[in-house]
């Protein structure tokens, strides 16, 4: 087997694991020392080191590649030292330097850039960017404000940047470009944005407190681009990555300098770049540099992917550090919940926990943090804030929360909680929007749904495969629950047990053979619901409902998740109760439903709402926050890591300390 060819480096940055591993699945040897025949010289794009390379390679005619951040990089800037998500990898230049046609430059003025599928991806691409706020440094918050809209926005580069130099810029352009912005727009607002860069304090800007005046401002803090782009009446920028994601915002910026997006009938362009004469369309820029371009790196999995994979993992990991950044402090949690909330919650700054409801409240308002209270333990009065109500996810874990598994995913709702219906929670008002969600997300949620399927998934993941065998006829799977569970205690209507809920059933069916599974929790003894279940044909104890739900022809429910698993393998759903899958066309009801779930949504847009938008999963290897897709991989192929043996005994202990009551609600 021929050896990959060697990529011959001289400089300290390319010791980076991440940096050498994504080269390595690029093709490349990453090494030192002379090149040979067939191997080229890698440098950093234009930086103060490069010149090592470069000598190299010109004395031995060896080729040069130059290596670039991706344009989704990472959540906080490299100086930070978080590692990349993708590079750019260019055999013919660097994508910033306009002295001479990059790689990128190369495929934007020749490639077709026809293909519909493609276009349709970047399109899509793009309305993910804006949705999910996400851009080259994700750390921003969409919830910080932004000027009143009406405002001039001039974008500030870090001070010696290779990208301001190489696109035939110099300081003295950013004053130019104020200058010009104040004068085409008189009596209008300025905004400048600095860098991310400067507001971490890595590098100086180009403009301080002197660029100031009556009416020129200057935003430092981390908000989102999207929303400081959607309120600007035009864009100043230089050679900014802002100003290629100005494009995608609809607006066409002034530059004045020569950057990638620069001469392709997008931009109104000062100093033009005399060759580049092609018109592209927004999409077809995005393909090529967003699409084609880049070589994407998915860290979960370790191998190379698409840019979609990219936004699937930075949509999970800016979205844990805007909703935990200033902290939370914790209230209702048990002593072993402590460690799970911690490691899904406390990456960015350590949750506090408390017991008393009056101090948790006071010590959130004078740390500034969030509160994080388990649903079931909400007591009335509770002031902080931002206050998140936590449960578990509906893709869990392998194991029993009442055996003490720890989740691999968490709900966090800010709004209500998804299985009391007497008030909206975030997980409705996401099912009622689901509707309008383009095709692409509808396409990702199905293709989730039949990994789930495929793979035998169901929220515990617990159960013998093998099934006994099952009485002939039209059979109804009626799903016992936990008595005093919230969701029946919130959820249900006339009927509250599983008692009544046979003896309803078998009154509606006469003819039909109905099975009942006992809830895991309550055959575990766990907690309580156990009952004589004289209306069934059989009592199905300790099996896989994954395999079970396929040979049902119904399902009756009052509010357990059963009911939305057996709706994902397309099984009728009977509901006595108003679970939250109920009330939006999918199931008939016979509990009571709000009114106000009366508009009906698709099934992949309740499977997007209840298993990709409402849920925060963590990866059990790596402990990072990733998207639902990963984490039903690592269900299906079990790369989970168990609880000890002591879990249960445990779980016994609590509960009989508790009074039965509930450790992990649903």
């Amino acid at each position: 087997m021929t050896p990959p060819p060697a990529l011959r480096v001289y400089s300290a940055g390319f010791l980076n694991r991440r940096l050498r591993r994504i080269l390595t699945l690029a093709g490349w040897r990453v090494t030192t020392g002379r090149p040979r025949d067939g191997d080229a010289v890698g440098v950093w794009g234009r930086s103060p080191y490069a010149h090592r390379g470069e000598a190299v390679a010109a004395r031995t005619a060896a080729p040069l590649v130059r290596i670039e951040d991706a344009f989704l990089r990472s959540l906080m800037p490299g100086r930070s030292g978080e590692a990349p998500l993708g590079l750019l990898i260019d055999r013919a230049g660097v994508h910033f330097d306009s002295s001479r046609p990059s790689d990128l430059e190369h495929l934007l003025a020749t490639a077709p850039l026809d293909d519909t599928a493609v276009l349709d991806r970047a399109r899509h691409l793009v309305t993910r960017l804006k949705r999910a706020h996400l851009t080259k440094y994700s750390a921003v918050d969409p919830s910080l404000p932004v000027p009143e809209p009406g405002y001039v926005l001039v974008i500030d580069q870090t001070l010696g940047d290779a990208s301001i130099r190489h696109a035939g810029a110099t300081e003295a352009s950013f004053a130019e470009m104020l200058t010009l912005a104040r004068l085409e727009h008189p009596g209008a607002r300025i905004v400048i944005k600095t860098h991310p860069e400067t507001a971490h304090g890595y590098r100086g800007g180009h403009f301080g407190p002197g660029a100031l005046d009556a009416r020129t401002s200057i935003v430092d803090a981390p908000v989102s681009p999207w929303n400081l782009l959607e309120g600007a009446v035009a864009v100043y920028a230089v050679s900014s990555q802002l100003g290629f994601e100005a494009i995608l915002a609809d607006h066409r910026p002034r530059l004045f300098g020569q950057p990638f997006y620069a001469g392709w009938g997008l931009t109104e362009d000062e100093y033009p770049v005399a060759r580049r004469t092609r018109r592209l369309t927004r999409a077809q820029l995005v393909a090529g540099a967003m699409i084609h371009y880049p070589t994407w790196y998915d860290p979960f999995r370790d191998r190379l992917c698409e840019v979609e994979d990219v936004v699937d993992t930075l949509e999970a990991q800016a979205r844990a550090w805007r909703e935990d950044r200033h902290g939370h402090v914790a209230l209702g949690m048990r002593l072993w919940k402590r460690g799970p909330v911690q490691r899904i919650f406390g990456r960015w700054r350590p949750v506090r926990f408390e017991r008393d409801p009056g101090r948790a409240c006071r010590r959130a308002k004078v740390e500034g943090r969030g509160l994080l209270v388990w649903a079931g333990a909400e007591q009335p009065g509770l002031s902080a804030p931002r206050i998140l109500r936590v449960e578990d996810g509906f893709l869990r874990s392998r194991g029993l929360g009442a055996d003490l598994v720890p989740p691999l995913s968490l709900v966090t709702d800010d709004l209500g909680i998804y299985y009391d219906p007497a008030r909206p929670s975030r997980l409705e008002r996401l099912i009622a929007l689901s509707g309008d969600l383009p095709e692409p997300d509808l396409l990702r949620a199905e293709r989730l749904v039949a990994t789930l399927v495929a793979g035998g998934l169901t929220k515990y993941n617990v159960g013998r495969a093998e099934l006994p065998p099952l009485p002939e006829g039209h059979r109804i799977l009626v799903p016992g629950q936990v008595e005093d569970d919230a969701s029946i205690r919130l959820g249900a209507g006339a009927v509250k047990t599983n008692a009544a809920l046979l003896a309803a059933v078998r009154a509606a069916n006469l003819e039909a053979a109905i099975l009942y599974k006992p809830h895991p929790d309550v055959e575990a003894g766990l907690r309580p619901g156990a009952i004589h279940a004289a209306e069934a044909d059989v009592v199905l104890s300790g099996v896989d409902p994954a395999r079970l739900l396929p040979r049902v022809q119904e399902v009756w429910t009052l509010t357990s998740a059963t009911g939305f698993e057996a709706l994902l393998r397309g099984v009728p759903v009977t509901c006595l109760g108003a679970p939250f899958y109920a009330g939006w066309g999918l199931t008939r009801d016979l509990g009571p439903v709000p009114m106000r779930r009366s508009v009906p949504v698709p099934l992949a847009g309740l499977a997007h709402a209840t298993l990709i938008a409402y849920p925060r999963y963590i990866d059990p290897l790596s402990g990072l926050p990733c998207p639902p897709e990963l984490v039903a991989e690592r269900l299906a192929t079990g790369a989970i890591p168990g609880p000890g043996r002591a879990n249960r005994a445990l779980a016994k202990l609590q509960g009989a300390l508790a009074g039965q009551a509930h450790l992990w609600r649903r």
